[in-house]
């Protein structure tokens, strides 16, 4: 056992895969910046765990490294130092039932006897190893947490025994499904720009809106995540998740009070009017696309037929989006880095262009709206014109709006869950997924190929143009 302890008594949080990317460059930063504010109790432990054999001098030594570039608070050497008197780290091979007697020890040693939160940082093929084996020792009786990063399985099956042992090993509302987009703050904004302006509220429908799109664009390849990317693909790595839970918040009806159950309830009914894609038509509704140079990636296989992008057009079947189109895409190796919501109004004449709403999620956060006036002077013509608020510039603003994990580790700290998935909607959004793969693989196959720095395969294109519609590439648009 090569962990050493601090001596502390109270609660804390146990990383798996505490030697990892996620661990360093955004579990640490997000603790350590709510140390510097002063939202952690005093008593309150970190323990990493991994497989290296480092000393605590070392792990503190990588943490270090991680912290001074990516903290959003000031890092400061006196403000680690005293950060670093919560921090353990402990060696264990996490897959090995025989070792968990041991880590449990651990904690005695340490004690570390108050609320224990144990964050899944690592694969999910070990998800259910971990949970086994904490659940035959008792873990239950310590009144623990859990918090599980996507996916939530490959597919429905194995995302309902996940589901079925987590449930049997924690005490109900103890379980939190991450997925950190939920933690951003313009996803965050979308509700109150839809239900706190009355110009947007009253529009927010079929009658005025003529489509939807949802991006989410990476200018980098699967890097390391060559072996995870190639078992996943963008529609379970992306859709399944992080777009679906976006659209939920675009298209749900008002909650009868702004509250986590009532916002996952209407987030749910979303879910729920989904229009079944029937599956001889899904050439019509779904496009994947694989980059150049994508099967030469580590630990991909040669001949892979994993996608990398994704587009797909979605209906709504209720009396709000009747006929609405809701397009959605991401993909790898792309022209850029921006994750946003675009709303594309209707024309209200032949002279004028329909108004556009973009709503930035990333890199930049803000809002940005396209409107007509009459052309300046004796013209009677109509000239576009452009509102662009663009919150991240605001340096008060960066300094003082928490990151997405700062966020969400704060609200499970605090037993909040309105920033968490629940299970009724992953369950939902895996049912919707597995069903477009299935299709696509019998009636489809098609995996186009597109160039590094593109906007993805022009195959997709075709899910627009049958509605006479066309991509709008947001950082061009706004470019311009």
């Amino acid at each position: 056992m090569t962990g050493q302890a601090l001596m502390s008594n109270g609660s804390g949080i146990v990383i798996f895969g505490g030697t990892g990317d996620l661990a360093y460059r955004k579990l640490f930063p997000a603790l350590y910046n709510l140390h510097v504010l002063e939202e952690l109790p005093t008593d309150y432990q970190i323990i990493g765990i991994g497989r290296r054999d480092y000393s605590r001098w070392d792990y503190l030594t990588i943490v270090k490294e991680w912290l001074q570039k990516y903290s959003r608070v000031k890092y400061l050497e006196e403000r680690f130092t005293d950060f670093s008197e919560r921090i353990h780290y402990y060696k264990m091979d996490f897959d090995k039932a025989e070792q968990y007697p041991d880590l449990l020890a651990y904690f005695d040693e340490i004690k570390l006897q108050g609320e224990v939160i144990f964050y899944y940082a690592v694969a999910p093929q070990y998800f259910l190893p971990i949970t086994k084996n904490l659940s035959i020792r008792n873990c239950r009786l310590r009144e623990c947490k859990v918090i599980v990063e996507k996916p939530f399985g490959d597919d429905l099956t194995s995302a309902h025994a996940l589901s079925k042992e987590l449930k049997q090993s924690f005490l109900p509302g103890h379980v939190y499904y991450i997925d950190h987009y939920l933690g951003k703050e313009m996803i965050l904004n979308i509700m109150t720009i839809r239900f706190f302006n009355s110009i947007f509220k009253g529009v927010w429908n079929k009658d005025f809106i003529e489509s939807v799109q949802i991006n989410a664009f990476e200018t980098v390849g699967v890097e390391s995540r060559g072996g995870y990317y190639d078992e996943s693909g963008a529609l379970r790595d992306m859709m399944q998740n992080h777009l679906f839970q976006i659209l939920s918040i675009v298209a749900m009806e008002e909650p009868t009070a702004m509250e986590s159950e009532e916002i996952k309830a209407a987030q749910l009914k979303v879910f729920q009017d989904l229009k079944p894609i029937v599956p001889t038509e899904i050439g019509k509704h779904l496009v994947l696309g694989q980059y150049a140079g994508y099967r030469q990636e580590d630990k991909v296989a040669p001949d892979s037929q994993t996608e990398t992008y994704a587009a797909m057009k979605l209906l709504i079947d209720n009396e709000r989006w009747q006929g609405v189109p809701f397009y959605i895409r991401t993909g790898k190796k792309l022209f850029s880095r921006e994750s946003e919501v675009i709303i594309q109004f209707k024309q209200t004449a032949k002279e004028a262009e329909g108004n556009i709403l973009i709503i930035k999620i990333q890199p930049d956060e803000g809002v940005y709206l396209k409107f007509n006036i009459k052309k300046p002077g004796k013209e009677n013509g109509v000239q576009v014109v452009k509102m662009d608020f663009c919150q991240s510039c605001i340096l008060e603003n960066r300094i003082n709006t928490p990151e997405a994990y700062e966020r969400l580790l704060k609200a499970c700290m605090n037993s909040d869950q309105s920033l968490f998935s629940k299970w009724d909607q992953i369950e939902l959004c895996w049912n919707f997924i597995d069903q477009a793969i299935d299709s696509y693989q019998k009636y489809s196959g098609a995996l186009y190929p597109y160039q590094a720095g593109t906007a993805g395969p022009k195959e997709a294109d075709h899910l627009l143009l049958h509605d006479q519609h066309y991509w709008i590439e947001a950082e061009m648009f706004l470019e311009g």
